[in-house]
């Protein structure tokens, strides 16, 4: 999501200026990016989103240079396993991208409304377009979402906390104050987020879901305390990192074991998973 929202910030910063955008529509063997991954091209030159791992860019952007003068889509391929080292090919299609398609996705993403962008190809369907996703449904958040490019909310008093959550909305209570932390449990828990963190250690962690428990408030599988991946951490930055990893891992769905563990690739892996949730339904 991260690349999404620097896409559309570039977008608003450049309201007058001829963009293109490229986007990564299908893979052999090993990529970086999935299908799906995105980069805008300014007509001055400035670039937001990545396709590989820096290998690709440049001379992607040359040739959206030329989509931009010419008006007309490509799609350009790359065999990694002779230019770059890498085990695989990877297409990439090229389009003038129009005003109001980034305008709609805009809008779409500050309503955090669930929608599709979708990206043609074909002779008669070329371009990308934003499809709405009228009944959200919580399965396809489960599978599809990317939590980077957060929006954050940050809140002393508990009692101002006042919000709509949906699928993506994580909590984290650090205030410290026996309180305050109580308050906002209170507040959050019965709203069944995937994920609420509470910073602290054990025994206070305890003391507080006694006291919920009293009250009737129910304490779900969305409730992480100490909240945060054991990486080690002391300093607060290092604390920042394990809860962040944490939640990008409820909301990925991921195992957080180490990559050098896995016995398939990752990409092999996520498709599995979107397989098996599928299977499911």
């Amino acid at each position: 999501m991260k690349d999404i929202y620097d896409i559309i910030a570039e977008f608003k910063e450049r309201p007058a200026q001829r963009l293109a955008l490229a986007t990564l529509v299908r893979v052999e063997g090993s990529s970086y990016r999935r299908p799906g991954a995105r980069m805008l091209i300014c007509e001055d030159g400035t670039r937001a989103g990545s396709l590989s791992a820096g290998c690709l860019e440049d001379e992607v952007a040359l040739r959206a240079r030329e989509v931009l003068q010419t008006g007309e889509p490509t799609m350009v391929s790359f065999d990694t396993r002779r230019r770059f080292g890498c085990a695989g090919k990877i297409d990439i299609f090229i389009e003038p991208v129009s005003e109001n398609f980034l305008r709609d996705l805009a809008h779409n993403l500050a309503a955090r409304r669930i929608c599709f962008v979708i990206a043609g190809f074909g002779e008669k369907s070329a371009g990308s377009r934003v499809v709405r996703m009228e009944t959200p449904d919580r399965s396809y958040g489960q599978e599809h979402e990317l939590m980077l490019g957060w929006e954050v909310v940050e809140l002393v008093d508990p009692n101002l906390l006042s919000i709509e959550p949906d699928d993506w909305t994580a909590a984290i209570v650090k205030s410290h104050n026996y309180g305050r932390d109580f308050a906002a449990l209170e507040k959050l828990l019965p709203m069944n987020l995937r994920y609420v963190g509470l910073i602290g250690p054990r025994k206070r962690r305890d003391q507080l879901m006694n006291h919920l428990l009293d009250l009737g408030v129910t304490v779900n599988a969305g409730f992480f305390a100490p909240a945060g991946l054991d990486l080690g951490a002391e300093t607060p930055e290092e604390i920042a990192l394990s809860i962040v990893a944490e939640i990008q891992r409820v909301f990925a769905t991921g195992s957080g074991e180490s990559l050098r563990e896995r016995k398939i690739s990752l990409h092999a892996a996520l498709e599995r998973a979107d397989m098996s949730t599928v299977s499911k339904r």
